[in-house]
């Protein structure tokens, strides 16, 4: 399971989505989130599906690859979805007790279990196709404005990107932790939840230890190269919006009208 969570990690491409700027794409991705919430019945939501089907197929990253960071959220979702079985209104189709199953609650189930699998899909479609370091740009260069009121843009942006860039560095350190604990004869897979939750510990506590360690070593290393943050540094690459940039900006805008549209004209099958 741990080896198929891939929160922030970056895959190398050329499609539309990579050559697209970074701080278009924070906001796109921003928008596109704030659209799952606004479908409040199956039209608008299958239009979010198609959609997130199409960005997937445009930004060529691999099915397999979409599908794992899916993966470590199945038992959220599972437990969404049978929590929303309950608390659907009508005739019941089964009685558990005081509980029953609605084709109401059926609904509901479904309709969240494929709204939080569409916001999985499109926030990591943002960080497949985008480096550590145009993340780093794109949020520091969005979060200017909040320079006037003294906040340190750059630490902010700074520490987020370095955050999504150790995870799957984390990842494979639990993974040799892991499989060194087993070598020496720890059983991990065995026993009550009790017993597997204690079994963690010798796991916790090297992380813990290696964690710290690198971001001693980080912080060193960023010393070393006389690093002080934004202030007067330069840029490498300057970076600009494209004429793509703003019409993928229109379409999504355009995108968010139609399901309010959708929302309205089909309220008599409102879900929820």
């Amino acid at each position: 399971m741990i080896s198929d969570i891939t929160i922030g990690q970056y895959f190398p491409g050329n499609s539309l989505l990579y050559k697209m700027d970074a701080r278009m794409k924070i906001v796109l991705t921003m928008l596109l989130l704030v659209s799952i919430f606004i479908c409040k019945n199956f039209f608008s939501l299958g239009a979010v599906v198609l959609l997130t089907v199409i960005i997937v197929a445009i930004s060529k990253v691999p099915v397999k690859t979409v599908l794992k960071s899916i993966k470590p959220l199945a038992v959220i979702i599972i437990f969404t979805s049978v929590l929303n079985l309950f608390y659907g209104e009508g005739e019941a189709l089964l009685q558990l007790g005081r509980l029953k199953i609605t084709y109401s609650g059926i609904e509901t189930a479904i309709f969240m279990a494929v709204r939080i699998i569409a916001l999985v899909v499109l926030s990591s479609i943002l960080t497949y196709t985008t480096s550590p370091t145009e993340l780093t740009d794109a949020l520091e260069r969005l979060l200017k404005p909040l320079k006037v009121l003294k906040i340190d843009v750059h630490a902010i942006s700074m520490t987020m990107t370095i955050a999504l860039r150790f995870i799957p560095t984390l990842i494979e350190e639990i993974q040799k932790i892991t499989a060194a604990q087993k070598s020496r004869g720890a059983q991990m897979d065995s026993g009550n939840i009790i017993s597997r939750v204690k079994a963690l510990i010798p796991v916790i506590i090297p992380l813990f230890v290696s964690s710290f360690r690198r971001a001693g070593e980080l912080a060193y290393a960023m010393e070393c190269r006389c690093y002080r943050g934004g202030q007067g540094r330069t840029k490498m690459k300057t970076v600009k919006m494209e004429t793509r940039d703003y019409i993928a900006f229109v379409i999504v805008i355009l995108f968010i009208v139609s399901l309010v549209l959708m929302n309205h004209f089909f309220n008599d099958i409102r879900i929820i």
